[in-house]
């Protein structure tokens, strides 16, 4: 077959019509799964300030892509048309999160697979990708540390306030020792639970000014 049969054939002019119900069924099924994605998203969210905004923009990017994939595989001309478009779109926007793109790949992905109605696998890629984000979010490698910081007389008050952090944190680390007229400001990295008791333990030692323990992104 030579490239004139093939444009004799009009194949590119081939329209395959999308029928309402299909449409409307993607389209419900995205929000459904767009929807689930943002509650786990918010469920297993660990930065310091959570946005609300990112979590509306991973349910409308699934329809949005549930919508580009309907229009592509109806047409072979307007797929090319899609990606040649689509090829010049640059995204300034700073991901400061590295969950924060797996959140968007994971969106993008069940827009595309709701696209093309492969719903019985969007609703197992969602499953699947679930229970490996809580598995993950439970392993203590997983957990993001928490900041100690410890305003104390001199460097005779270290020793004990690592003991006090040795019986409640199951991981520490001291980062930086600060000794100024006779005042020492420590800060230890640690993984701990029971946050409450850990502070009023060090606060409870003698010589101890200020006590405070802060959470971080990484």
């Amino acid at each position: 077959m030579t490239f004139d049969d093939i444009f004799k054939s009009s194949f590119l002019e081939n329209v395959t019509s999308v029928s309402i119900l299909d449409m409307v069924l993607a389209l419900v099924l995205a929000f459904g799964l767009g929807l689930f994605i943002f509650f786990v998203y918010k469920k297993t969210y660990q930065g310091v300030m959570y946005s609300s905004s990112f979590g509306v923009t991973l349910i409308a990017l699934t329809m949005i892509t549930t919508l580009v994939i309907l229009a592509v595989t109806s047409n072979v001309v307007l797929s090319l048309g899609m990606v040649g478009a689509l090829s010049i779109v640059r995204f300034r926007t700073a991901i400061k999160d590295p969950m924060d793109l797996v959140f968007l790949f994971w969106a993008i992905s069940i827009g595309i697979i709701c696209g093309a109605r492969l719903y019985v696998i969007g609703v197992i890629v969602c499953i699947f990708v679930t229970v490996l984000l809580f598995v993950l979010d439970k392993m203590p490698v997983a957990k993001v540390p928490k900041i100690l910081v410890v305003n104390a007389d001199g460097m005779d008050a270290e020793d004990k306030v690592l003991e006090v952090v040795a019986r409640y944190a199951g991981y520490y680390k001291v980062k930086s020792r600060s000794l100024s007229a006779q005042q020492l400001d420590m800060v230890v990295e640690l993984r701990v639970k029971e946050e409450k008791e850990l502070v009023r333990g060090v606060s409870e030692l003698e010589g101890i000014h200020a006590v405070s323990l802060l959470a971080h992104d990484g």
